[in-house]
């Protein structure tokens, strides 16, 4: 395997949507700057789609003006079209991301349109914003399974995808989200588009609604995959997809890179503060194992870290 993985942290967007407790512009803004702390450097902060729709982002604008710019990371924002570009604009961000759904059913819920309807909606955003300078990255939802559909076909994954590479977007991140998929299903269709798009046009976006998340980063890698979507403390859901719980949790997707001698470029221990500030916002735990874990037998390099140290001293790096 490659030795280099890039995390793209979903937490401040898709991991907050969700949440029914307002979450202050203050804390949004601490969270993004301990992430970047932790040696993340692609976030995406925002959305800025109808605050109507999604009132936890109402404050987008405000959260990427107060956010402190560095050279070395990328922040993004969730556009679904031309009004909520004319709000990123507001903004000195330099990478939006579009969506849409490979399930015609959840495409409709989720944005209310067709999936043919959304193709030209889309190719106005993503020109309008390429001309201003801009960076644009693009989401399938729904890849491996619908919660209106069951299964989608492969077929309509990789239309889908062709689509959004052929209206310049620089990277499509395939999504899970419902959190159906298995280890063998992600692998062959990785493998499948990888064969079609390039494995440095594709990312994977997993959920852990069944517990296969971390398995199918691994599957995902295998078949050559090296950017993920994660969130931190395993925040998130999609309020169009009934049943989708959080997304994969950065801190557990970093322990098991690093354990496979990986490089993620990230601070695990600093993370792991990341996650506990957020619990502290929220007052209530996180889902993330790992941050559970090193909350209880001490970080690495502080008092009671023994037993931490000797099972991350005990994993293998052979990635073969």
């Amino acid at each position: 395997m490659k030795d280099q993985v890039t995390l793209f942290e979903v937490g401040p967007r898709d991991g907050l949507q969700n949440e029914k407790t307002v979450i202050s512009t203050s804390d949004k803004v601490e969270l993004i700057e301990r992430l970047v702390r932790s040696g993340l450097r692609k976030v995406e902060a925002t959305s800025f789609v109808n605050p109507k729709w999604i009132p936890q982002l109402a404050d987008a604008v405000e959260v990427l003006n107060r956010v402190r710019i560095h050279d070395d990371v990328v922040y993004s924002a969730l556009v679904p079209n031309l009004k909520g570009l004319e709000r990123a604009c507001k903004t000195g961000i330099k990478e939006i991301a579009v969506f849409m759904s490979a399930s015609e059913s959840h495409n409709k819920s989720n944005i209310n349109k067709s999936i043919a309807e959304t193709f030209p909606v889309l190719q106005e955003v993503v020109e309008a914003a390429t001309a201003k300078g801009m960076d644009v990255r693009g989401y399938v939802s729904t890849a491996f399974g619908c919660p209106y559909e069951g299964e989608i076909s492969l077929t309509a994954v990789a239309h889908v995808t062709e689509q959004l590479l052929k209206m310049g977007v620089y990277e499509v991140s395939i999504g899970d989200t419902i959190g159906v998929g298995t280890p063998k299903q992600v692998k062959e269709r990785f493998t499948s588009l990888i064969g079609q798009f390039g494995s440095d046009k594709l990312a994977g976006h997993f959920h852990d609604t069944r517990g296969m998340g971390l398995a199918n980063v691994y599957a995902a890698l295998e078949a050559g995959i090296r950017t993920f979507d994660s969130s931190i403390g395993g925040l998130g859901g999609c309020p169009y997809a009934p049943g989708a719980s959080g997304n994969i949790s950065t801190e557990d997707v970093v322990y098991m890179l690093h354990g496979m001698g990986l490089n993620t470029g990230v601070d695990l221990e600093k993370l792991v503060e990341a996650g506990e500030f957020m619990e502290r916002v929220l007052g209530r735990e996180l889902p993330s194992r790992v941050l559970q874990v090193m909350k209880k037998t001490g970080k690495e390099g502080e008092c009671g870290n023994e037993r931490y140290t000797a099972v991350k001293s005990n994993i293998g790096t052979d990635a073969s």
